[in-house]
């Protein structure tokens, strides 16, 4: 490898790894506006999506340089090609955060709800998803990818029974349909955010292996020895 390619690669990682932060922290800024009803939150979320909206564009063109002026192979060509599509996914991300922000601030605005356990209980898997998959990003940790994508499954399971809790609450209290209906958004957008958390992990793998693991129902098994 060249010294100018490993400059521009470590350059990416370290774009790619500041993104990441600012994801996360808009995702946990969300989230706390939603079960703190402090809707202060909110403005500061959008802020973020314009910062992480502008570093999505600026790494993108970097990878594209990348493949253009280096024309990397093997590793090195994996890992821009991972950048590439975690890059998407992180942005992807920062608008889900901004979905959650947004259902917070109505909620904020309206008559207190309770906020189901189950939705508290996938606020927090989710969150750990984020973390952890910017991790195995960061120690290109194959393993620890593993591992999210096997919790993937727990999300979407929490998911379809929030469906259930929100039906059985509208049922019971009709008046708070709206509110009760983006909760259920949240739910949604959480589950969402929790794929592309898996889609980084995959990536991670495919960086680190050389496998695409994508559709696999097996993904997050360890390959046999």
């Amino acid at each position: 490898m060249s010294m100018h390619l490993f400059r521009d690669l470590e350059n990416v990682r370290q774009e790619l790894l500041a993104m990441g932060g600012l994801v996360e922290e808009a995702i946990n800024k969300s989230i706390t506006a939603l079960m703190n009803r402090d809707d202060s939150l909110v403005a500061e979320v959008l802020q973020d999506e314009e910062v992480i909206d502008q570093k999505e564009v600026d790494i993108a063109e970097n990878c594209l340089k990348i493949l253009a002026l280096h024309q990397p192979v093997a590793s090195d060509l994996r890992f821009v090609v991972a950048c590439m599509m975690v890059n998407n996914d992180l942005e992807r991300m920062a608008d889900l955060a901004v979905n959650i922000a947004e259902r917070a601030e109505f909620l904020t605005d309206h008559e207190p709800i309770s906020i189901p356990e189950d939705l508290i209980d996938m606020t927090a898997t989710t969150r750990q998803m984020v973390k952890d998959s910017l991790d195995s990003l960061v120690n290109e940790d194959a393993a620890l990818a593993r591992e999210i994508i096997q919790r993937d499954d727990e999300v979407d399971e929490t998911h379809r029974l929030m469906y259930e809790t929100v039906q059985d609450h509208i049922r019971q209290n009709p008046e708070t349909l709206d509110e009760a209906v983006h909760i259920l958004s949240v739910s949604r957008q959480l589950e969402r955010i929790a794929d592309h958390a898996t889609n980084i992990a995959e990536e991670v793998v495919f960086m680190v292996e050389g496998q695409i693991i994508r559709h696999q129902p097996d993904a997050g098994e360890m390959p046999s020895k």
